[in-house]
Order: C-alpha cells, then sequence, then structure tokens
C-alpha cells in the first residue's frame, strides 16, 4: 500500500472523529450557555454553538470533497471532556466559580479540536488536498478565535469573581462557626449553671 493512501485513510479516520466530536458540541454548547451566569460567557456560548453548527457543515464538505460518505466515527476523547464538563454543572452552583470552570472546559474543547484541525490541516497538505486545506485552515482559525475569547472572558473579570465570591463564602462559613460555637458554649455554661444549683 502507497505511503499516501495510508495517509489519506488516517484523514478520513481523524475526520469521522472530528465529525462525531463537532456533533457532541452542537448537543452540549445548549447546556453550557444555560449554565452561565455570566451574560458575556453565554453570548460566547452561543456564538460558539452557530459556529460549530457552521463546522459540522464544513467537514461534511471536506468528505464530499474526499469522495467520502460523512460517516461519524465516536469520539471518546470529546465524550470525556463532555462529560466533565456535564459532571461540574451538576456539582457546582450557578455562580462566578461555575462560570471559570465552564471556561475552563471550553478551552480544554478548544484546545482537543485545535490539536486535531492542526493535524488534519497538515496532513491535507501533505496529500495534496488544496480544497480540503481551505476549509480545515478555516475552522481551525475559528477554534483559536474562540480560545483567545474564553481567555478574555476569563481574565477580564470571571476569575476575579469567582475568587471574589470564595472571599464571601470562606466570610459566611467563619460568621457561621463562630456563632456556633458562641451558641455551643452558652449552652455548655448554661448546663453548668444549672448543675450548680
Amino acid at each position: 500500500m502507497a505511503a499516501d493512501a495510508t495517509l489519506r485513510k488516517l484523514l478520513i479516520d481523524e475526520l469521522r472523529d472530528t465529525y462525531h466530536a463537532e456533533k457532541q458540541l452542537v448537543k452540549a454548547l445548549p447546556k453550557m450557555a444555560k449554565a452561565a451566569t455570566s451574560a458575556e460567557l453565554r453570548e460566547a456560548f452561543e456564538s460558539h454553538l452557530e459556529e460549530t453548527q457552521g463546522h459540522v457543515r464544513r467537514v461534511e464538505q471536506v468528505f464530499e470533497l474526499l469522495g467520502e460518505t460523512a460517516k461519524a466515527k465516536p469520539c471518546t476523547g470529546m465524550a470525556g471532556i463532555v462529560e466533565e464538563g456535564s459532571d461540574l454543572m451538576e456539582e457546582e452552583d450557578k455562580g462566578p466559580v461555575l462560570d471559570a470552570g465552564l471556561i475552563a472546559g471550553a478551552q480544554r474543547v478548544e484546545h482537543y479540536e485545535m490539536a486535531a484541525y492542526g493535524s488534519l490541516l497538515a496532513w491535507a497538505k501533505a496529500l495534496g488536498e488544496d480544497d480540503v486545506v481551505d476549509h480545515l485552515a478555516a475552522t481551525l482559525e475559528e477554534e483559536k478565535a474562540a480560545d483567545e475569547k474564553l481567555t478574555s472572558l476569563a481574565e477580564g473579570g470571571i476569575n476575579a469573581a469567582a475568587i471574589e465570591e470564595d472571599s464571601e463564602d470562606d466570610d459566611e462559613r467563619e460568621t457561621a462557626q463562630k456563632s456556633s460555637a458562641r451558641s455551643s458554649s452558652r449552652s455548655r455554661s448554661r448546663t453548668v449553671s444549672v448543675r450548680g444549683r
């Protein structure tokens, strides 16, 4: 078997994996948007959902350019990342800390996709598939832009808000502990004075 035939097979296999990954994201992004407290983060997820739907169509076009059927292969890597995000949304109360966690999860997604599209792009270039290269390069640039937007949101206030929320929670816990300790101390002194009578 020729080396380019093997690389082409690898390209198609990875494309099927990526196709499934993108379809999983189409389902996950609305849930992430709903869980977000920050209006800017919610808008970023909603905007990236539209882009991701475009990525699905673009992958389908790449299959067509390669003369292949658009068929998905289960992407367990993306399934794991999506599952971690679902767990976080179930465990964490809505607020800045959850927003910070959603950004971290979304950036894992973006980095996973950037690695996939980067490889696909390199292989398409090596195979001389110029039309395919254009499609993949466009998607890779959108994934990079989404990652940069998430970093900007995190550094532009969401991480600071999460730290502030943590401080408030610590203050509330400390106040509750002091109140509990005073209550316990009063209870003990009443017991002592009753016994002393």
